[in-house]
């Protein structure tokens, strides 16, 4: 690597305001705030808005998509030989 041309990586807290979750992690990032960590030692903090502590796809709170409907839907609209996968025969 070449010197003085890539960002100094650091330790960071990302707290996440609406899950109210702090995670210390590796960064280039860098603010003024600090916050004292379990460690003793104090890290600077960046404020998120979402986080894997609070966004619905990874806590399971998205929403919940109606399959059946749609299978049923497709049959009536296409038929069970479609939904089934079959195929008629070909000469």
């Amino acid at each position: 690597m070449k010197p003085r041309i890539h960002p100094v990586s650091r330790p960071v807290v990302f707290r996440d305001r609406a899950a109210d979750v702090a995670f210390l992690t590796r960064s280039t990032a860098d603010s003024v705030e600090r916050v004292r960590w379990e460690d003793g030692n104090a890290y600077p903090v960046i404020d998120v808005d979402t986080s894997s502590a609070s966004h619905p796809f990874y806590t399971g709170g998205g929403q919940v998509l109606d399959t059946a409907g749609r299978v049923e839907r497709f049959r009536r609209r296409y038929g069970a030989d479609a939904a089934s996968g079959s195929r008629p025969n070909e000469v």
